[in-house]
């Protein structure tokens, strides 16, 4: 049987919101009358997006996940329903969480539990940055083909799981085949930040997760996450989050 012929796995993550996953089609019957339709692509052929509809499953979206959510259900618990259609780039945060769902090889009763939970995850975090004007919408990239389109969400891709390697402007740009003009003007139009400002956020965020969990000391701390030395690390990190990395660690060493 073609992929046509399949029906999702459908997952009924409550009496109001269903789950369908994987290669297929969504049955139009099991989709509620007045609901909130998310699909989820992952970037097979396209950049990895999320297409919100009302009432049904876009015609040709080729998505691993369809969430769909009664519209009372949306309003009562989130006080937020989407009222119009739209389309987003899918940031790294939620490319990681349908990937969960999908990929997920718990067996039963095990698996439905996951996907669930997860399910009601991808859904609350989506809205939320939904909400927050925090998605960049497709046609936020302008006057660029798809073709550069998808290099520029590669080149984020690379930054949010290599932020680790030492990476500049241009040997982003050499691996995700764009000069760097075209790679600078795309990234700040698809994403609202520069290249140097998103490798920023990844290292700093990271140094903040270790700074927490971790006893590692703060110059141990900055050389793994991209700085050469202390002052650079502590001068970037105070502009981030407008404190120093040892005042931020010294309440829970006092505890």
């Amino acid at each position: 049987m073609d992929e046509a012929g399949l029906q999702k796995d459908r997952v009924t993550v409550s009496p109001e919101m269903s789950a369908f996953v994987g290669a297929g089609v969504v049955d139009p019957a099991a989709l509620p009358a007045d609901g909130v339709i998310l699909c989820f692509t992952l970037g097979k052929d396209a950049p990895a997006h999320v297409t919100v509809t009302t009432g049904v499953v876009p015609s040709g979206e080729q998505a691993v996940l369809v969430l769909a959510v009664e519209r009372g259900a949306c309003l009562r618990v989130f006080d937020y329903a989407p009222d119009a259609d739209l389309a987003c780039h899918l940031p790294s945060e939620l490319r990681l969480i349908v990937a969960a769902i999908r990929d997920c090889v718990l067996p039963e009763p095990w698996c439905n539990t996951h996907r669930s939970a997860k399910c009601i995850e991808l859904l609350s975090t989506t809205f939320q940055r939904i909400v927050e004007d925090d998605l960049v919408p497709l046609a936020g990239a302008g006057q660029l083909s798809a073709r550069d389109s998808q290099r520029i969400v590669a080149a984020k891709r690379m930054i949010d799981e290599r932020w680790g390697e030492k990476m500049t402007l241009d040997s982003i740009s050499r691996a995700c085949g764009l000069n760097r003009a075209k790679l600078t003007r795309g990234f700040r139009d698809m994403f609202a930040c520069t290249v140097a400002d998103a490798l920023t956020d990844r290292r700093l965020g990271a140094a903040r997760q270790l700074l927490i969990a971790t006893d590692l000391p703060v110059s141990s701390i900055g050389y793994r996450c991209g700085y050469l030395n202390n002052a650079s690390f502590t001068r970037a990190f105070s502009r981030q989050f407008g404190t120093t990395p040892s005042s931020l660690r010294a309440p829970r060493l006092a505890a």
